[in-house]
């Protein structure tokens, strides 16, 4: 489309004109431009577009101008990743419909009360945006009909699928009439992907958003190998060497970014959390606050995120890493603006993490060199020279300094020498701060000691680190996290002969040695197992869903005829518990709780 094309070139109501107006756009996104005119017409939609290309109001738009404001029942449907995608996809909507007045729109999500989503849904509305398995809880609960939803979206679709939602997707698109409109937006077309619209749409107008060029030359990309436990002292510690002026911390959930920025306040780190929770007034305040450096820190969700627009972010803290790259690009877009450098600091935990900061490396065509935590050393040495400023900058003020001196004189009178009352003042001011510092191992002993403790990956050793086995090699670069042939990915089922008894045991039969748990993971009893055809993905789609936890923080999962087990982190299993309790996979009833085992 013409690149001068405006809103009212697009076929749009003067409602909805009204309310871009003043939701501050001024011209359609390419993605907006290709979308809009055909899902007004009625035809299935294939977007082939990153997050951050304005295709929320892509369909937002039509759909809010095709539904039926005097008809209160569910006509679309609108099918999210994570909860936090749906409260900002159901925001857009609320904004952009606000001059219909007789248009609802509600968000239904797990960790949040499904007795408030029923009491919504009964008082009736057009638009529901939600995650896949929240939806088919609220289906099989028959307080959500969809026999006249006309429109299904699924956004960011490819992310639902590698989450396991395929199922609970297939089951919702059944539950819809036959005819019906069906729009997918993707960043990438996988098979996965090309499957789906093959089964469930018809002759679909397929548009393709050019992604933008990843410009990373003036972006300082580095990561720090750390035990999960020890990722707010590291980057306490970090924040406090290089004094950045501004920086954004970037979280996976929303429950995240508020420890995180509770964390920073109480080291006296001036921090604000930004997530999809927050009304946009609270938002802009946030932002406001940010901009004017009042906060320096803000702690944020990928998709509370966009749109910042800030040119002095110094430093950008990926504390969890992104579950996609182009989250990266996004994350690490923050900074490096305006022609400033910039630097992007990750926190590898774990294999899988190393892994992606390969995977990283390889989609940025950049290096991420390894570095290694500031010691106490350095940050004493920062102190000091911090003290040293401040006693030049109050000695150089203008004014009353008599009771300052007076009570120095007493101390002298009293026999104390000048070195005396000098040390006692200086541990006054600096106590407490050197009594808490101590060097910490930060380092991560899957990393530095595996062959040592017998781990799995079998890899050669270089210095502490592990290269791929051979086969890999032709992978390409100097691989730091070794793929050996035992390769786990932390919620495989397993493989491998381990044991003389093969009883009850989950899928392939013989299985390898029982494994060990982090301290920091929760085992969990799941009352579903191989009878009710559940796989790892379904279980890891489910937790990640509904809890709002990243995919990646799942640890081991173990899957036997009746029953599972799963490995959640310590911190996140009473709210996982909680928000799994009567939801369902694959249409079954979930009970879960923590193994006694």
């Amino acid at each position: 489309m013409d690149t001068n094309t405006k809103f009212s070139d697009l076929g749009i109501s003067n409602e909805i004109l009204q309310a871009v107006e003043e939701m501050g756009y001024t011209q359609p996104s390419p993605i907006q431009s290709e979308a809009i005119p055909f899902v007004l017409e009625g035809r299935d939609v294939i977007g082939q577009a990153q997050t951050g290309t304005g295709k929320t109001a892509a369909f937002a738009i039509p759909i809010i101008q095709l539904v039926d404001p005097d008809f209160n029942k569910p006509q679309a449907i609108i099918l999210c990743p994570t909860r936090e995608l749906a409260v900002q996809v159901e925001g857009e909507f609320h904004k952009l419909s606000k001059f219909y007045r007789k248009i609802n729109s509600v968000a239904i999500y797990g960790g949040e009360s499904i007795d408030k989503q029923i009491r919504i849904l009964k008082k009736g509305v057009q638009i529901v945006v939600g995650t896949p398995g929240r939806v088919q809880d609220h289906i099989n609960r028959g307080t959500l009909k969809l026999e006249d939803a006309g429109i299904i979206v699924l956004d960011e679709a490819d992310e639902m699928l590698d989450m396991g939602f395929r199922d609970d997707i297939e089951a919702i698109l059944q539950e819809m009439p036959e005819e019906r409109q069906t729009v997918f937006f993707s960043a990438t077309m996988a098979k996965p992907i090309l499957d789906l619209t093959r089964k469930y749409q018809k002759d679909p107008h397929i548009i393709k958003v050019a992604k933008n060029e990843l410009t990373v030359e003036r972006i300082d990309q580095v990561y720090y190998e750390v035990k999960p436990s020890l990722k707010m002292e590291l980057m306490a510690r970090l924040m406090t060497v290089n004094n950045y002026a501004l920086s954004v911390v970037f979280c996976n959930t929303k429950r995240m970014t508020d420890e995180v920025t509770e964390n920073l306040g109480s080291r006296g780190i001036l921090a604000e959390a930004l997530h999809g929770d927050l009304s946009q007034a609270q938002r802009d305040k946030v932002m406001g606050k940010f901009r004017k450096g009042i906060c320096t820190v803000l702690v944020a969700t990928d998709v509370a995120a966009r749109g910042i627009d800030v040119d002095n972010v110094e430093a950008v803290f990926n504390f969890d890493l992104p579950l996609d790259e182009e989250y990266y690009v996004h994350r690490i877009g923050r900074t490096g603006r305006a022609g400033k450098s910039g630097t992007a600091i990750n926190f590898v935990t774990g294999r899988r993490d190393g892994f992606k900061i390969k995977d990283l490396e390889r989609f940025t065509k950049a290096t991420i060199n390894k570095m290694d935590p500031p010691s106490v050393s350095e940050l004493l040495d920062l102190k000091k020279a911090q003290l040293v400023k401040d006693v030049y900058r109050q000695l150089g003020q203008e004014e009353d300094n008599q009771i300052f001196e007076e009570t120095i004189g007493q101390m002298l009178t009293e026999g104390l020498t000048i070195e005396q009352i000098a040390l006692g003042l200086l541990k006054i001011n600096m106590g407490d701060a050197v009594k808490e510092m101590r060097d910490q191992d930060f380092g991560l002993p899957s990393f530095q000691d595996r062959r040592r403790e017998g781990g799995r990956d079998g890899g050669r050793e270089r210095g502490g680190r592990f290269e791929r086995g051979g086969s890999r090699s032709e992978r390409g670069g100097s691989d730091r996290f070794g793929r050996g042939e035992g390769r786990s990915e932390g919620r495989r089922e397993r493989t491998a002969d381990s044991g003389k008894d093969r009883g009850d045991r989950g899928d392939r039969g013989a299985r390898r040695p029982e494994r060990v748990r982090e301290a920091d993971m929760a085992r969990l009893f799941l009352n579903l197992g191989k009878k009710d055809r559940i796989r790892p993905n379904d279980i890891v789609g489910a937790i990640a869903g509904e809890a709002g936890i990243p995919g990646r923080s799942i640890g081991g999962i173990d899957i036997y005829d009746n029953f599972s087990f799963v490995d959640v982190p310590q911190k996140d299993a009473d709210h996982v518990i909680r928000t799994m309790k009567h939801n369902t996979i694959k249409g079954k009833t979930v009970n879960m709780e923590i193994s006694k085992g």
